[in-house]
């Protein structure tokens, strides 16, 4: 019976151990996903193409505020046209979840922007999926939605 425990015991103390090292690589995860979503906003702010085609999956898909699709040849040639202009771009309030090869942010971004020369100063919520492939974090999708309050109908 004292061996039952003991095996008991170290099964326990192995599980915990197992637990907090996964706790503390989520965590690890979670503090590399936030600073790779500032880098991608500091990059969009600086038309960085460079950083952003390779942060950017291949099969990246923009969705903007009025639902409308970006593809990744899109959203990069915003700013290599010169179209896409920032005057302020910054992201905050972010909140990250990792699970395992993926990671969602969701954050609040202020942009005073224009894009063809027609004024875009927003804020809006921002969902971001980030995958991991071949030991590389790269943006999957982002999703961008205007800040609002709930109906009347849903408030409780």
């Amino acid at each position: 019976m004292p061996r039952l425990s003991q095996n008991g015991l170290r099964t326990s103390n192995l599980q915990r151990a197992t637990e907090r090292s996964h706790t503390l690589n989520r965590e690890q995860i979670e503090q590399e996903v936030a600073r790779l979503a500032d880098a991608w906003a500091a990059a969009e702010f600086q038309r960085d193409t460079a950083f952003l085609e390779k942060l950017l999956a291949d099969d990246f898909v923009g969705v903007g505020p009025l639902g409308f699709l970006l593809s990744r040849q899109e959203w990069l040639a915003r700013h290599q046209s010169g179209d896409m202009k920032y005057d302020v771009h910054s992201l905050d309030e972010v909140r990250v979840r990792a699970y395992n090869e993926a990671a969602i942010v969701i954050g609040r971004l202020t942009q005073e922007a224009a894009y063809r020369g027609n004024p875009m100063n927003v804020q809006m919520r921002t969902t971001l999926v980030f995958v991991r492939q071949q030991g590389q974090w790269q943006l999957a999708g982002l999703h961008f939605c205007n800040i609002g309050q709930p109906p009347p109908f849903a408030r409780s």
